[in-house]
Formats: C-alpha cells, sequence, structure tokens
C-alpha cells in the first residue's frame, strides 16, 4: 500500500487524539467526572466506543477508557527510510480516529451547544476540527447537526431490507462547483442512496452548495446534513455500527462482528470531494476499518488490493479525468464507480418524466408557496382506483388527460382529480387490486416536486412550480404508473392502461364506481380470517439484516413492521416465486387460543435456523414472535397493572417500564424471542387475535397517544367489540404518566378491566 496514504492517515490520527485528550481534561477540569454525557435519542450510548469496545459511556468520567483505548491504537509516523505495507497500522489509526471524534462530538454536548437543524427533522450535535497549531485551544464552534435518532433508524429500516434504499454514501468536503454538488446528489438520490454530509474544504462545504441552490434536505429527501467539518462524518459510522447492535442482534464490544456485519451487510461508501488532509485521510482508514471503500475526486494515490473491503478500498477518479462534458454527466460516472466498488445492488425502473426521479424524493413537501397546482386538500378532491378488466379491455400503454390540464389554472390554484389505472394480466386476481393501488402513492411521490398524501378518495397531491417549469404535465402521472408497474410487478400485470380525469361530469362518475369498490374491497378484507385460509406466508426480508429472525403474517395478523399484510405477501409470492414471502402451510391447530400451528412451527425451526422452535401467533407472554428492528410498536407486560403497554416508535417519552422506546428495543429486536416483549405493527391491535391467549385489547393499560390520535376510530370500534365502549379513555398515555405508580393509579381511578382479570405472573 502506500506510505503517503498511511503517513497522513496517521499523522491525522496522532493530532486528534492529541486534541480530544486535551478536551477532556479540560471538560473534567470545569464539568467534573461525573458529568452527564449523551447522545440524544439512541440507547446505544456513544456507539463507536459501544460498538467496538464494548463500554457504555455516560459521564466525562467514562471518556477516559476510551481515550486510553485509542491512545493504545496509535502508531510513530512512519520512518521514510523503514517502510513495510502492512494495512494494520493504517486501520487502528482509522479507529482511534472514530474514536476521538466521537469523544470530542460528546463533549460538545456537556457545554450544551444545540445545532439549529433542518425542517423537517431533528438532529443535535458537530464540531470543527483545529488542529493543536491554532494555539492548542480546541475548538467548540462550527457544527450544524449530529447523531440520527434511534427512532429514524427503525423507521428507515423496512427500506433498507427491502433494497429501496440500497445503501449509503458518507460525502466529506465540497464539489468543484454548486453545480456538480446538485449533479452528486441528485444521481445518488434516483438510485435511493441515503447520503450523508460533513466537511469542507477551505470553509466550504458541500451543505453549503446544496443550501445555496434551493435542494431541500431532511431526513425525508435521503439528504443528512451532519455537520461541516470532517469529525461529523463519526455519525455515519456511529449509525454503521447501530445498524448491527439493531438489526444484527450483536452487542456491544462484539468489534470483530460488528465490523464483518457492516462488510458484508451495510453497502456504504466514502466519497470524499476537494483536498484530502491528514484528517479526512485517517477519518477515511475508519470507514475502511468497516469495509467502506473510499473513492476521491482528486488525484489521491489508490490502494487497490482486496480483503478488508469487498473490492478496492482507495480510488482515485479525479473529476477533471471524468468523461463528460458537463458537470451532470460527470456525477454521473463518479457515482457509477462508487457503486461498482462497494458492490451495491441497484434496480433503476426507467421513468420518462421530465424532473429527477427514486425513492429519495418520496418524503419532498412542496410548500404552498411552492406550489403550482393542487389537487384533493382542502379546496378540492382526488381519488385514484385501480381495477383489473379483460386482457383484451387493456390497451397496454394509453395514457388519456381528460378534461383541462392543470395550465389553465392560476398559481397555486386547485381542480378535482380522478386517477383510474385499468390492469391485465394472465396472474393477476382482484385480491391484489387494492396491494397494487396503494402503490400509486409511492410510484407517484418518486418524482421530484410531487407531493403525494393518502390514497382512495382522500388522496392529496401538489405540483411544485419547479416541476412545472421543467415540463411535468398531469399526463406525467400516467408515464409513471405505466413504467413502475411493469418495472415491479411485471409478473402478474401484463398490461396497463391510465385515464387522468379532470372533466367534471366523468370525475364523478368514476368516483361513485370507485366507492363502491371500496366499500366491497373493505367487505371482502374484513371476512378473511385465519380460519378461512389453508396457507400463511413468510416474510423474510429482514434476513439481510437480522439473520434469525422470521416474520409470520396471516390474514389478522399484518408483519411487524407494518407495510406487510397477508395480500401483499401473496401477491409478492406471485411476482416473485423465490422471493422473501413464501406461502407456509399452516398445517394441524396444536392451540386455536394461542396460535400454534405445525407448519408455522416447522417453517420458524428451518428459517431461524434453529434458534426459535415454536411460534404462538396470539401471545406476548408465551413463545412470541420474534422481531429485527423495523417494528412499528413494541408491547411489554407491566405485572404491576396486570397489563401490557405499547409504545409506538414513534413516541419519545419515557414508558412505565422505565425505558424509552429506543432502550426497549434493544430487548425486543434482533431476532430474540423474549416472553413478555413483542414487537408488532400498529394494526394488529384492533385484530380479533390481537394477543387473544393473553386477554386481548381489555389488557392494554397503556398506550402512546400517538396512536390514540392517529386510530381514534378503529380503537372505538375495536373497544365496542370487546364489550367496553369506554375501554380506550380507561387506557393511560405520556400524558397521564411514565411510571408505575401513577399508571396503577390512573387504571384504579378509571376502573379499568385488567385489574380484575386472572393474573399474567
Amino acid at each position: 500500500m502506500s506510505r503517503y496514504v498511511a503517513t497522513r492517515a496517521i499523522r491525522g490520527a496522532n493530532a486528534i487524539v492529541a486534541e480530544a485528550d486535551v478536551l477532556l481534561q479540560k471538560a473534567l477540569k470545569e464539568k467534573g467526572a461525573d458529568q452527564a454525557v449523551a447522545f440524544p435519542n439512541t440507547a446505544y450510548f456513544l456507539p463507536v466506543a459501544l460498538g467496538m469496545m464494548g463500554h457504555e459511556v455516560s459521564t466525562l468520567g467514562e471518556l477516559e477508557p476510551v481515550m486510553t483505548y485509542a491512545k493504545s491504537m496509535l502508531h510513530p509516523i512512519p520512518d521514510s527510510k523503514v517502510w513495510t505495507p502492512y494495512l494494520g497500522e493504517t486501520l487502528d489509526s482509522g479507529m482511534a480516529t472514530l474514536l476521538a471524534a466521537e469523544t470530542i462530538e460528546a463533549i460538545r454536548f456537556v457545554y450544551g451547544e444545540q445545532p439549529e437543524p433542518y425542517p423537517g427533522f431533528q438532529l443535535a450535535g458537530g464540531t470543527s476540527f483545529t488542529s493543536p497549531d491554532n494555539g492548542g485551544e480546541p475548538s467548540l464552534d462550527g457544527h450544524l447537526n449530529g447523531p440520527i435518532d434511534d427512532i429514524q433508524l427503525r423507521s428507515w429500516g423496512i427500506q433498507l431490507v427491502d433494497g429501496r434504499m440500497p445503501g449509503f454514501a458518507a460525502i466529506i468536503g465540497a464539489a468543484r462547483s454548486n453545480e456538480a454538488a446538485v449533479s452528486i446528489v441528485r444521481e445518488l438520490q434516483q438510485r435511493s442512496i441515503l447520503t450523508f454530509l460533513s466537511g469542507n474544504v477551505n470553509g466550504r462545504s458541500i451543505i453549503d452548495q446544496l443550501q445555496e441552490e434551493g435542494v431541500e434536505m431532511g431526513y425525508d429527501t435521503y439528504i443528512v446534513p451532519f455537520g461541516r467539518d470532517t469529525l461529523s462524518a463519526i455519525y455515519a459510522l456511529g449509525f454503521a455500527t447501530r445498524s448491527a447492535l439493531t438489526f444484527g442482534g450483536l452487542k456491544g464490544g462484539q468489534w470483530r462482528d460488528i465490523l464483518l456485519y457492516n462488510k458484508n451487510r451495510v453497502f456504504a461508501f466514502a466519497l470524499a470531494l476537494g483536498e484530502v488532509d491528514d484528517l479526512k485521510y485517517a477519518a477515511a482508514a475508519g470507514a475502511i476499518s468497516y469495509g467502506f471503500p473510499v473513492i476521491a475526486d482528486t488525484i489521491i494515490p489508490e490502494i487497490l488490493p482486496t480483503g478488508v473491503t469487498r473490492y478496492e478500498h482507495v480510488i482515485s477518479m479525479p473529476w477533471n479525468e471524468i468523461e463528460g462534458e458537463t458537470e451532470s454527466e460527470k456525477a454521473k460516472q463518479l457515482v457509477q464507480k462508487c457503486i461498482e466498488v462497494r458492490g451495491v445492488k441497484i434496480q433503476i425502473t426507467e421513468v420518462p418524466v421530465p424532473v429527477p426521479y427514486g425513492s429519495a424524493f418520496e418524503g419532498e413537501v412542496v410548500r404552498r408557496a411552492d406550489m403550482r397546482a393542487e389537487f384533493g386538500g382542502k379546496g378540492s378532491r382526488a381519488y385514484e382506483y385501480l381495477f383489473m378488466a379483460d386482457m383484451d379491455d387493456v390497451e397496454d400503454g394509453k395514457i388519456e388527460v381528460i378534461g383541462p390540464e392543470f395550465d389553465t389554472l392560476d398559481e397555486g390554484g386547485f381542480m378535482d382529480l380522478g386517477i383510474l389505472v385499468k390492469v391485465a394480466g394472465r396472474k393477476m386476481e382482484s385480491d391484489f387490486e387494492p396491494v397494487l393501488e396503494r402503490q400509486i402513492h409511492y410510484f407517484v411521490n418518486g418524482a421530484s416536486g410531487i407531493q403525494h398524501i393518502g390514497q382512495r378518495d382522500i388522496a392529496w397531491i401538489r405540483i411544485s412550480k419547479a416541476a412545472a417549469e421543467k415540463g411535468f404535465t398531469l399526463k406525467h402521472f400516467g408515464d409513471i404508473l405505466h413504467a413502475r408497474f411493469h418495472g415491479d410487478f411485471g409478473t402478474i400485470v401484463d398490461k396497463v392502461e391510465v385515464k387522468i380525469i379532470t372533466e367534471p361530469k366523468l370525475y364523478a362518475e368514476w368516483l361513485e364506481k370507485a366507492r363502491e369498490a371500496y366499500n366491497e374491497r373493505n367487505e371482502r378484507m374484513g371476512a378473511m380470517t385465519d380460519e378461512s385460509v389453508e396457507d400463511f406466508y413468510s416474510c423474510t426480508l429482514c434476513q439481510s439484516f437480522a439473520p434469525d429472525h422470521v416474520c409470520i403474517v396471516s390474514p389478522e395478523r399484518l408483519g411487524l413492521c407494518g407495510a406487510y399484510n397477508w395480500l401483499d405477501c401473496k401477491a409478492s409470492f406471485q411476482i416473485n416465486p423465490t422471493g422473501p414471502n413464501q406461502p407456509i402451510k399452516k398445517g394441524e391447530c396444536l392451540d386455536d387460543d394461542k396460535g400454534y400451528f405445525t407448519g408455522v412451527n416447522e417453517y420458524a425451526v428451518q428459517a431461524s435456523h434453529g434458534s426459535v422452535s415454536d411460534v404462538a401467533m396470539y401471545s406476548v407472554m408465551e413463545n412470541p414472535m420474534t422481531a429485527c428492528g423495523c417494528f412499528e410498536c413494541i408491547m411489554m407486560v407491566i405485572p404491576e397493572a396486570n397489563g401490557f403497554m405499547i409504545v409506538s416508535r414513534e413516541d419519545t417519552s419515557m414508558t412505565p417500564a422505565g425505558m424509552t422506546f429506543s432502550t426497549l428495543a434493544g430487548v425486543a429486536g434482533g431476532g430474540l424471542q423474549t416472553p413478555g416483549v413483542m414487537g408488532h405493527g400498529k394494526f394488529f391491535v384492533l385484530s380479533k387475535k390481537f394477543i387473544r391467549a393473553d386477554g386481548g385489547l381489555k389488557r392494554v393499560v397503556w398506550l402512546s397517544s400517538i396512536m390514540k390520535e392517529q386510530m381514534a376510530e378503529q380503537l372505538k370500534e375495536a373497544a365496542i367489540r370487546e364489550g367496553d365502549p369506554d375501554l380506550i379513555d380507561k387506557i393511560a398515555d405520556e400524558r397521564d404518566c411514565t411510571d408505575v405508580e401513577g399508571l396503577v393509579k390512573h387504571l384504579q381511578e378509571k376502573n379499568h378491566p385488567a385489574l380484575s382479570l386472572p393474573p399474567l405472573m
């Protein structure tokens, strides 16, 4: 390997470890060893220190062993006359750099400096690197944002495992121009790659470049700005560490397993833009330790042999040598090289629209000030209806706009809109209609500048001025749907025809037909029970991250992520017969109350590699289903209340279990089977089979208020079905109490039925 790379990395590591040590001693003197230290909203303390050392840092004093360990990994700067081509010393320096960076970031929080987050998400942290040459006084300014919380990590889980988010890029530095910066990020977005931003070149960051060009940054757009300094890149490596701990079921201190997990399962790479200084070399060495290659757009020495990473370790691809006349063409080549070097698996369906397209745009918000036209919402109504027809009745690729286009509206105006999708296919079934119809939301949202909310006859769509200026029209909705249904559901869909209706009379006529179909589907799905089918379905999507976990989906129990129900799995199997959703013959029912089936147990043994032998479909107290980390909710027994609390992933409050969602998730996830604790989808609470063996809905004594509000009508109906119309009012939430004593008092005052049920334990 290059002596130059090792020298720069080792020199950078020695400098940053020295700075971190000075800063720690300063903080200990001013704040004391017992001063609390924590990254916000995570159960993993300082994740790199926890993962690599098994060390839980909660006070300033507990940072001293981290620094001692970091110092032990330092090496003298190589002698130019004596050289051994050994990567180990460089990797040691990289890990020392990560531990030092995390220490500095943790101390920032001690000094109480809070960042200014971008709209739409809440982050914290960051720091700027100041070399010892700068008077020797460590700097605490220049930070922007910081660690992603556990809630967001888990909400991305299903996208990570089903391939919608194939990997992540850690960009450090600044591009050659604003145009180049936007082009690089757009190329990553169109491939649905999560992008973390940090660093600067001569004080200018890619974050500044994107901000100046009006690029929307945030969780929803897959562009997360950590900070305008190199040390902020530590949050990307912390994210990678927590991925292994969250989804892989690994524990702190299993450093080798964590690094191998990331090499084999987390498809990430570092992209260094602009000049690479000593600290960037050192940070890059840390990334390589995780199996993440480094690609630079400048001339730097390459490390081509493979081993620690899957393919090459360091690649130089100078911007001015990349083929292509425009910045966009060069960006495409650079991103493609990154994908090749990391081995990221990308699935792209070409969609013929005049705006960027990809899953990364699904969460874009079109604000009223930026809106060209609106369909649905307060001033109008929009609906979407997908139905199957005979092969001869569908003209594939036919897209009609019936009625006026939105260019007839004043800027910011609204109009009624109907989207009709007629499909045909030899393997198409009427049961698949609602499954495919739900995809319209994701497909339409993939276009940059388009906002889609809701479904059926409560859809709400906005088109931005920017999208309209680029030539986006109503017809492009049809182009999107035709391309995506063929690309994603080509196994069951042979033909797709789309009508976009704004003509009032035809709009009203089809709205009535659509509503009749919605009601018919509700009745058909409502009549479907676990007893009415011979097969349940497996979902092993998450085994890419949690190898021993298996989700079993039945008509009355959806997947724990909330994204897959029985019909979704059935359609998935039709699309991909060898995929993650396989039919499971129920076999003999061994216990109807608890939900034991011979076929389910046999499948669980095989799919979990022998780690699980029995699964009770309707119990949390006995052999509950395992979970990966993508669950929407966590249920846990509260013995003193003789019932269960349910905390939603969005709820960051303390719970009566004495733990937040993030901490509880470590008990419920990782493919573990823990009686009394279970991850599940939120709509499972409404099922007649919901923990039937343990008392059902009447056993719920505490429920996050966000679920009460989101599911108010459905919960009320379920309570009436259970024979206690006032049950939901008797269930506490975080506004009533967050401890056991307060919970028991609340239940007694409300006369909650759980208090009179047989003891759970």
